[in-house]
């Protein structure tokens, strides 16, 4: 195909080709912009708030006509979060674990997922049955978890008899004594197979029974001021 030709067939291609006018223009704009595709992708009333919050936060530490209140808000963001804080410790206390999961804890070297009560109600059937061994200590392991039922201790895994005999202590300091015989009486029939006597759970029981009824240091110094 000669050159002059060629120049001919160009020319008719730009001959069919269609120049819109401005309006023309605009129209096939606004039909393309209204397509599904293009809507989709435009931000949401959503998108634009949480953006214009974003630029009113971050615009309270710019230094462009509010630096003077950045300061302000800092402190006020602080003090707001430490008075939240102090007021859940005071109404809920420190965080601890639900009393269902530390039942299933393992309390004197053994898992044992019975209640004070059901382990009391066991200690009795034992004594029933003179098994005086059994009977003392289920009666204080009974003792031990109803301390923890009440939040009164909080021991550590593999606690002794002694060192919860000691932690509880601290909320009744009045049994210091009765709370270190009953200690030892466990430790004897537990580790030393020392046989324990009629006596020796009576005594145990009594200790666990005046225990449940007493009030502890801390509410009796919360009453009193």
């Amino acid at each position: 195909m000669g050159a002059t030709r060629r120049r001919h067939v160009i020319g008719m291609r730009f001959a069919d080709v269609f120049v819109p006018d401005g309006d023309e223009a605009r129209r096939w704009a606004e039909d393309e912009l209204s397509e599904q595709a293009y809507q989709a992708a435009k931000p949401t009333w959503f998108d634009r708030m949480v953006s214009d919050v974003v630029e009113w936060f971050f615009g309270l530490f710019s230094s462009d006509g509010s630096g003077a209140v950045a300061p302000f808000a800092v402190t006020l963001i602080v003090v707001v979060l430490v008075a939240a804080l102090v007021v859940a410790l005071l109404v809920w206390g420190r965080p601890r674990a639900e009393r269902a999961v530390r039942r299933r804890a393992e309390l004197l070297g053994e898992r044992d997922d019975r209640t004070a009560a059901q382990l009391r109600v066991e200690a009795e059937r034992r004594a029933r049955e003179q098994d005086w061994d059994s009977a003392v200590v289920l009666r204080f392991r009974a003792l031990a978890r109803g301390l923890l039922e009440r939040d009164l201790i909080d021991p550590a895994p593999g606690a002794t008899a002694q060192g919860i005999a000691r932690e509880a202590n601290a909320p009744f300091p009045g049994f210091a004594e009765r709370l270190h015989s009953a200690a030892t009486a466990f430790d004897a029939v537990r580790y030393l197979r020392s046989p324990a006597t009629e006596s020796d759970y009576r005594r145990l029981a009594e200790t666990d029974d005046d225990l449940r009824v007493a009030t502890p240091a801390h509410q009796l110094e919360a009453v009193s001021a």
